[in-house]
């Protein structure tokens, strides 16, 4: 009976433990990320029908720099789009001369596909209000981004439009992956035991005993 008691207790702390994890990974992979399909705007880094991994932040957390996933009313026929924020509320961005500077400084930008920063396309000088971000696309020549909308809030977009922002490695969402599945496998190998021990138990209590004259 001690074995299939054992296997009976070790079964269910299994089946317990390994639901606890999984559901606990499967959770955060649900409200904390989310995955999108990417657009030619942001080739090279990301090329057109690429699944992004982009992680729920609020725009209080972007910096420039991030690629960013945000939707605005009225454009992109309510589409989220992937753009990367180049200013921030208070940032004096300037397109002038072949050169984009950021509150004076030139910006450096290696992502660019073919290095074109927006060759041919219009000077433009401006204050992002506060609250808002300036987002481009890396690929400026097919890139419908705050360039196009300078009417409208200096072209810029409230933060609060953030969805989530693309993060630069697999690694935790693979952990989480990792997790989801040991989970996933411990409850399997839980419910095994218990199985096992409930069949050995039905066995022994079904065999009759021996009676001695």
């Amino acid at each position: 009976m001690r074995a299939e008691r054992g296997l009976l207790i070790c079964g269910i702390l299994l089946a317990a433990v390994g639901g606890m994890i999984a559901a606990g990974a499967f959770w955060v992979v649900r409200s904390g990320y989310t995955v999108t399909t990417a657009s030619g705007a942001m080739e090279p880094a990301y090329r057109e029908g690429d699944r992004v991994i982009v992680e729920k932040v609020s725009g209080e957390a972007v910096h420039r720099g991030d690629v960013v996933l945000y939707t605005v009313p009225g454009r992109y026929n309510g589409q989220a789009v992937l753009q990367r924020v180049i200013g921030l509320g208070g940032d004096h961005v300037v397109f002038a001369g072949g050169r984009l500077t950021v509150n004076g400084a030139e910006l450096q930008e290696p992502y660019l596909k073919g290095g074109d920063i927006g060759t041919g396309a219009a000077s433009y000088d401006v204050e992002v209000p506060q609250g808002r971000m300036f987002p481009l696309g890396d690929n400026r020549a097919d890139s419908m981004d705050s360039r196009f909308f300078l009417s409208e809030e200096s072209g810029s977009v409230p933060t609060a439009a953030v969805q989530g922002r693309v993060i630069l490695t697999s690694a935790v969402p693979m952990v989480l992956g990792l997790a989801l599945v040991l989970g996933v496998l411990l409850a399997v190998a839980g419910a095994i035991c218990v199985l096992i021990g409930w069949v050995l138990r039905r066995r022994r209590s079904a065999t009759p005993s021996a009676v001695y004259l």
